[in-house]
């Protein structure tokens, strides 16, 4: 149910992300959604890839300081709203959303969120209860990697 982002450690100099992007793209990884945050000192770029795995291993390899986290990818209606009504829903079940960023484009006609929060499970079966099941890797176009 969950997936795996990639959270790279980044020191704040240019050419840091045309690097990564380009290995990612020299072996044909793909990425799914990319989100950036920023200190003075240091950034975190965290990506959701077609292959978690090999992407990891390209980054280690070229010396990338990195952590592999569980997170939710979550389908919600292309429309005004319907992204607040999931942060309600939330909301009243006392579930802190740690972070939260969007899927590049749409997933069968519908936007997606990928979600970071404390209990993943607890957050996947309040959806799921509501009609709202997470999204599953094929929708992202994830690769199963274990094969």
């Amino acid at each position: 149910m969950t997936i795996q982002q990639i959270s790279v450690f980044l020191e704040n100099r240019a050419g840091q992300l045309a690097e990564i992007t380009t290995i990612l793209a020299d072996h044909q990884v793909n990425m799914r959604a990319l989100h950036i945050a920023e200190t003075s000192d240091y950034g975190v770029l965290r990506m959701i890839v077609d292959r978690p795995q090999k992407a990891a291993s390209l980054l280690l390899e070229h010396g990338f300081i990195l952590s592999m986290t569980p997170v939710l990818a979550v389908t919600v209606p292309d429309e005004p709203g319907a992204l607040g009504k999931i942060l309600t829903l939330l909301a009243k079940e006392n579930i802190d959303v740690e972070y939260v960023y969007s899927v590049f484009g749409q997933v069968q006609g519908r936007a997606c969120m990928i979600f970071r929060v404390a209990d993943l499970d607890k957050l996947a079966n309040l959806l799921k209860d509501n009609g709202m099941p997470p999204a599953l890797h094929g929708e992202l176009g994830i690769q199963d990697e274990q094969k």
